[in-house]
């Protein structure tokens, strides 16, 4: 195939590099353009590979991951680091402060003893990844994309027609209008791809502003989500947690789902209750937004905000139908201000959004839309 996304594999590892480039050579629009062992190495070769995407090792001698982070990005700005790291705690915060200087998306490294389990899983998202930013990057840049249709792009097929129920288009985007007319008791976020970076910024508005409890669900293995939940709480001024099953939900705190495990809602009396799951994975993702958003949907009457970010695929369509057939209001990303936009795009495309905004925009919308103003 013409043109394919080119790839560099930065890692102290040959085992692990073998098996990257082996299951990235399977694809016929991808291409590694170069396997280097450290740091030092990418920042030389990089210019004369020119790599759409770089997938970069935390911890390699002579030049770590966090030193040849801004070395890369500072010779090619558009360029998409996926930083590669081992589920440590360590390793997990030190891939949070990475995602903050640029890094656009990580991935679990895969462990030699253990990668023939993880295949197919692994394989599938390291694939995506590539896919969706080589496509975002070559996007940004202007570069032609390979000749197949690679990203994961919102489905249009399904869009919805403008109609009396107060749906009208906005060039190609077609937005509908809330008819919620009580006061929303509850904020909802879904995000994926990109997702930490935006819900950093979104946070950094929303400090001191937040009274009713947030449900953030965020595409994230186990151990990077309670990282995530540190940092956010830093951020926001308030409790960040990952959500725990059984606990009553409280105004003022922020639940987020524990990576691998779905997280729910029930209303029970006065109370409304966390409630986790392992459920199968819906939309090849656990935690998803979609059980949440029809949880919080049910147990809140539809008195919730919801807020849809950057993501690859569409994970939060269906529940963001569910929130719209009750009025809700819902937001989603732009796509200029998306790393991906593949979730947001999909309620987007699909009449189920009432705004879609740049991401530094949404804090004042959900502001307004939290008291009831339409957004």
């Amino acid at each position: 195939m013409s043109n394919p996304y080119r790839v560099m594999l930065v890692d102290d590892s040959a085992v692990i590099r073998g098996f990257l480039a082996r299951w990235l050579k399977e694809e016929s629009d991808i291409e590694v353009v170069a396997s280097v062992s450290n740091g030092a190495i990418a920042v030389r070769d990089f210019a004369k590979v020119k790599p759409d995407v770089v997938i970069l090792d935390i911890e390699m001698p002579e030049m770590d991951g966090m030193t040849a982070l801004p070395k890369l990005i500072q010779q090619d700005p558009d360029v998409k680091v996926i930083m590669a790291s081992t589920l440590t705690v360590r390793n997990a915060d030190i891939s949070m402060k990475a995602l903050a200087m640029g890094a656009a998306d990580y991935i679990p490294k895969p462990e030699s003893t253990r990668v023939a389990g993880d295949k197919e899983a692994f394989q599938r998202d390291l694939v995506e990844k590539v896919r969706a930013l080589g496509a975002r990057r070559r996007a940004k840049s202007g570069a032609a994309a390979p000749d197949r249709n690679t990203e994961v792009k919102p489905n249009t097929a399904d869009r919805a027609k403008p109609s009396a129920s107060g749906l009208y288009k906005n060039g190609e985007i077609i937005l509908r209008k809330s008819t919620l007319s009580l006061m929303p008791e509850a904020l909802a976020i879904g995000s994926s791809t990109g997702g930490p970076q935006a819900l950093f910024k979104l946070f950094e508005k929303l400090k001191g502003t937040i009274t009713k409890p947030i449900f953030i669900t965020q595409h994230m293995p186990a151990t990077f989500t309670s990282i995530l939940a540190e940092h956010i709480a830093k951020i926001a001024g308030v409790t960040c947690k990952e959500a725990e099953d059984g606990e009553i939900v409280r105004d003022k705190q922020i639940y987020l789902a524990p990576g691998d495990w779905h997280m729910t809602v029930v209303k029970e009396g006065e109370n409304v209750r966390i409630k986790l799951n392992q459920d199968p994975p819906e939309n090849f993702c656990r935690p998803a937004v979609d059980p949440m958003l029809r949880s919080l949907n049910s147990a809140y009457g539809g008195r919730v905000v919801t807020v849809i970010l950057t993501g690859m695929g569409h994970d939060g369509k269906q529940g963001s139908e569910v929130m719209a057939q009750s009025g809700a209001p819902v937001i989603a990303q732009d796509e200029a201000s998306s790393v991906v936009w593949g979730m947001p795009g999909a309620v987007a495309t699909s009449g189920l959004s009432t705004s879609v905004l740049p991401l530094e925009e949404i804090p004042t919308a959900i502001s307004k839309a939290m008291t009831g103003r339409p957004v």
